[in-house]
């Protein structure tokens, strides 16, 4: 239980240092390749800090854990818009540009939505179980392609918000910053999850459990430090491109890439929790639409950050 515990901070450690040089690399490449600092946060950022979450959702399907991956994406998607952009928002309010607004968060939710339509067999089809499978795996991939096509489709109607201030560095510094800080994020976060695994075996949680809660935000964690990084340092477009980029990697390849390896049954639980996501999601979309247009404000990041640990309780009450 101690050596669990310290494996758990010194994680932290390492997610810390990662997410900082990881942040100031991907901004610079930005300013020398010309690509925006929301398109990199929708790509490099969320692949990046999303490395986690498939290291872990590879090895549990390999080794048939197929509730702890699915607990997985949905418990990390649900700690990137409560707790990330939630955190975020406190430190300083999210100006979201309106693509984001009525394109990403969307497609975002449109992400989850499939979810569903894919684990309802039992409500669709009548099917005795449901079950995401090797076709429906594939189609996810599918999904995820098309959003990369969509995304480098935007730097050519994207500008850098004038209040970016971004260090340029050297092309090998930056490329050293951007591998540094992806090795660290994942090794912190892998570290973070076996420390955290370790620490919820001791006290007898389920897998199911485990993987919303613990791994979730073992696996986010990169994503978390990123956005309160980048927050101090005001890269907006960064933060939110991270966020919901990550939301539908984890979605669309993450999950895809588990379900083609391993078909997942999708239990009653995971329907709630995939339920949550997209509540979540509609909630960050409707939020756009009050109080400061387009805006994400520190008393909705609060309620957020409450709305998760609400959430997590009735997880552990549901058990």
């Amino acid at each position: 239980m101690l050596v669990d515990i310290i494996t758990v901070v010194a994680s932290f450690v390492v997610l810390i240092y990662g997410a900082r040089f990881f942040v100031d690399g991907a901004a610079s490449m930005a300013r020398r390749m010309g690509i925006s600092a929301f398109v990199v946060g929708l790509t490099i950022v969320a692949i990046g800090t999303s490395a986690p979450e498939l290291f872990v959702n590879i090895i549990a399907a390999i080794q048939s854990a197929s509730d702890l991956s699915i607990g997985n994406i949905l418990g990390s998607n649900l700690v990137n818009i409560f707790l990330g952009l939630g955190i975020a928002a406190i430190i300083t309010p999210l100006s979201l540009k309106r693509g984001t607004v009525w394109k990403e968060i969307p497609f975002s939710l449109l992400a989850i939505v499939v979810v569903l339509i894919f684990g309802s067999d039992m409500l669709l089809d009548g099917a005795l179980t449901n079950n995401i499978g090797r076709a429906e795996g594939l189609a996810l991939i599918s999904f995820f392609i098309i959003f990369i096509v969509y995304t480098f489709g935007l730097n050519k109607m994207t500008d850098e918000r004038p209040e970016e201030k971004i260090i340029i560095y050297s092309k090998t510094r930056s490329f050293l910053y951007i591998l540094g800080g992806i090795v660290a994020l994942a090794i912190g976060g892998h570290f973070a999850v076996v420390g955290g695994i370790g620490i919820a075996l001791t006290l007898g949680v389920s897998e199911n459990l485990i993987g919303l809660t613990i791994v979730a935000i073992g696996t986010s964690l990169p994503e978390i430090v990123t956005a309160v990084i980048a927050a101090r340092k005001r890269h907006i477009d960064m933060i939110v491109g991270g966020m919901v980029g990550s939301n539908i990697f984890n979605v669309f390849l993450i999950l895809g890439v588990t379900a083609t390896i391993l078909p997942l049954p999708f239990a009653s639980a995971s329907i709630t929790d995939a339920i949550a996501v997209m509540v979540a999601t509609l909630a960050l979309f409707i939020f756009m639409f009050i109080g400061r247009r387009h805006t994400l404000d520190r008393t909705q990041g609060i309620l957020f950050v409450l709305a998760y640990f609400a959430y997590i309780i009735f997880a552990i009450w549901r058990g």
